[in-house]
């Protein structure tokens, strides 16, 4: 007989063990948020420095070794099921194949921000779409308009196109502190235009399409909506295998098979974990902890990764995979070019260089400008821009940066010559779109504080992601009742995150008077045993008005709230212990605390601590330096609400889920 050996944890490591399972599922689905932001702009900025590399790495090669350079990107490679093959040379299986999930995560970045982003709101879809749609159409125009009526018109849908994946690099390097609705007025522009250039690729740019695999890949799609509105266990292989059908139809059948990637991206919903899904992950990895087996892992592991939305998974999935490697190698395969004096001589006064320059550099910014002032000024201001003048001006700049699906038309377009000077004007647009959008970004932190938040968000009010109102008449509020900034927590008393942050906001409180606080409970019961009755206890002191003295015992001492303790407690406090005692066993406060949970269910709070200010979610760091920038900021906005707009009641909230 075998004695079993199990190396015991403290319960309260287990709980924190726990805890950081359920909660990660919350940090990594939150969104359009300062914490994840950050994260997201440092893969940008990696990203942007690993397609820069490939770049110069493509040009070095393709003038060093310009033989060697076409022959690897020709080189045959072919797969096969049964008797049937697929034969494609290695630059088209990366233009055609790999490049799917590079336009697969435009469409779940893009449904992401319809969903819980800026873009919730659908009026806020209608200028950032009808500027992409005019700034499409404008460069298109003066590309025509330079190579009218010779062969090289054929390239115009090379003029479309701004790169997503490089221009949010550049953005990232230079717009670290811009506010996250500058990125969704972006990102919105440049989905417009991968949308639309692959339904030019699909409409203009194929040949000899044929129906039958077109109806594959039609009928495939439409299994992936069917399906979308179905909850399955695990629909993440369905997908997979219905994208892979979906793909080869479209291959098949002459149509540029991108379109596939950003089609299923578009209809891959996002939401944000349920607390209800969370407690029942919780009990699943619970179970595995008191009886470890594979079958009892294997169902943590999918009840905690189905807690996320399939566009969450599908992003953090591959990611990694396209912002390192997928975008590169592209870049790499196509951007050779031999620079010699007579292509460099001859590109200055090509219609096919000069029309591709011209239409990114002039017509792209042009034409998110015109036709935002234009919008505006026909609804009589009722369509408002999302952001400012300068963030829209520094969106048409950066918009003139086209790269991936600019040299993926360009490949089907033209070859030989007209190919390598198209390839010259796209890279020449690249540096001077660039120069141009850093050039309104300095111009634009030159200004001051107001005018740059003017300058950058405009008049349209932010949304805000916090129902209801601050009733100092329920609510637990500490600072000025009149302060500009509000910040309001939910919070867990047996959280070891919310008893890290509680000195810090204690801190702010006594060092910025335009700051009031406000406590919700949010007691993760699943998580901490002894949370629900903490919170009571708070409400019991509150009764006998002791609430913020109880409050802060309750988040200093979370590892003894038995109700022996709560008792002490009452007693050091020199609260009615008896009447304190009855209201805890009565469960007298149960119906506040539970007040408290439905707002954070309203709010989508599924994770403590979560911070709001003035009605707007903030997910970063809860040390000091990053809660006091947040505060800096909504005070910004809030003192530019009130001279921007006409006089209204504004409660607005920011929040950084905290998670832990």
């Amino acid at each position: 007989m075998i004695a079993r050996q199990d190396t015991e944890v403290p319960e309260t490591q287990q709980r924190a063990g726990l805890l950081r399972l359920v909660t990660d599922a919350d940090t990594a689905a939150a969104v359009g948020t300062t914490g994840r932001q950050k994260i997201l702009l440092a893969g940008e900025t990696g990203g942007a420095v690993a397609l820069v590399g490939a770049l110069v790495a493509a040009l070095i090669w393709s003038n060093a070794f310009p033989a060697a350079y076409e022959a690897a990107w020709r080189t045959q490679l072919s797969l096969g099921l049964g008797s049937g093959r697929l034969g494609l040379d290695l630059r088209t299986w990366i233009d055609s194949g790999l490049m799917s999930f590079f336009f697969l995560l435009v469409g779940l970045e893009a449904r992401k921000e319809l969903d819980l982003g800026e873009l919730r709101e659908r009026r806020r879809l209608l200028l950032p779409v009808g500027a992409g749609v005019v700034a499409m159409a404008v460069p298109v125009g003066i590309y025509l308009a330079v190579n009218h009526g010779g062969p090289a018109a054929h390239g115009w849908g090379i003029a479309m196109s701004t790169d997503s994946a490089l221009a949010l690099g550049v953005f990232s390097v230079m717009g670290r502190r811009l506010p996250p609705r500058v990125r969704a007025f972006l990102l919105t522009l440049f989905v417009v235009d991968d949308l639309v250039a692959l339904l030019v690729i699909a409409t203009f740019y194929s040949h000899h399409i044929r129906p039958l695999p077109l109806a594959v890949a039609a009928a495939a799609f439409a299994a992936v909506l069917a399906f979308g509105t179905v909850r399955l266990r695990r629909p993440g292989s369905l997908i997979v295998v219905l994208g892979v059908v979906m793909w080869s139809g479209l291959m098949a059948s002459g149509v540029d098979p991108v379109v596939a990637g950003l089609a299923i991206g578009l209809v891959t919903s996002a939401y944000r974990p349920v607390r209800g899904d969370l407690e029942r992950a919780t009990g699943l990895v619970r179970l595995f902890r008191e009886q470890p087996s594979p079958r009892r892992a294997r169902s943590a592991a999918t009840g905690l990764a189905s807690t996320l939305s399939e566009n969450a998974r599908l992003q953090h999935r591959f990611r990694p995979w396209t912002t390192y490697a997928i975008i590169p190698l592209f870049a790499l395969a196509n951007a050779g070019i031999t620079l010699d004096t007579g292509l460099l001589l001859g590109s200055v006064t090509a219609p096919v260089t000069i029309g591709v320059f011209l239409a990114y550099v002039v017509g792209k910014p042009f034409s998110v400008v015109v036709t935002t002032w234009a919008v505006e000024r026909l609804s009589g201001g009722r369509l408002r821009p999302p952001v400012g003048w300068a963030a829209i001006a520094g969106s048409g700049a950066l918009a003139g940066i086209g790269f991936t699906v600019s040299l993926l038309i360009a490949n089907l377009a033209f070859a030989g010559r007209p190919l390598q000077e198209a390839k010259v004007g796209i890279l020449a647009a690249v540096v001077a779109s660039s120069a141009l959008g850093w050039a309104v970004h300095r111009l634009t932190a030159r200004l001051p504080r107001a005018a740059r938040h003017h300058a950058l968000l405009g008049e349209a009010p932010p949304l805000t992601d916090l129902p209801g109102r601050v009733d100092p008449a329920l609510d637990h509020v500490r600072g000025p009742q009149d302060a500009p900034v509000t910040v309001v927590e939910y919070g867990d008393y047996e959280c070891p995150y919310c008893s890290e942050a509680d000195p810090i906001t204690r801190d702010l409180l006594l060092s910025r008077p335009d700051v009031r606080y406000v406590w919700r409970h949010l007691p993760l019961s699943d998580i901490h045993p002894h949370a629900r009755l903490a919170a009571e206890a708070a409400e019991a002191a509150a009764a006998q008005g002791t609430f913020w003295p109880m409050h802060s015992l309750l988040l200093r001492r979370q590892d003894r709230l038995e109700m022996s303790d709560l008792l002490g407690y009452a007693a050091e406090l020199g609260l009615d212990v008896d009447k304190f005692r009855q209201d805890l066993n009565r469960r007298v406060h149960s119906g506040r605390v539970e007040r408290d949970i439905d707002s954070a269910d309203r709010s989508g709070v599924s994770g403590t601590p979560t911070f709001f200010f003035n009605g707007q979610r903030h997910q970063g760091g809860h040390d000091l330096a990053a809660l006091t920038q947040a505060i800096d900021a909504t005070r910004e906005g809030t003192e530019h609400a009130r001279t921007a707009l006409p006089p209204m009641n504004l409660n607005l909230t920011v929040k950084s889920s905290l998670t832990g």
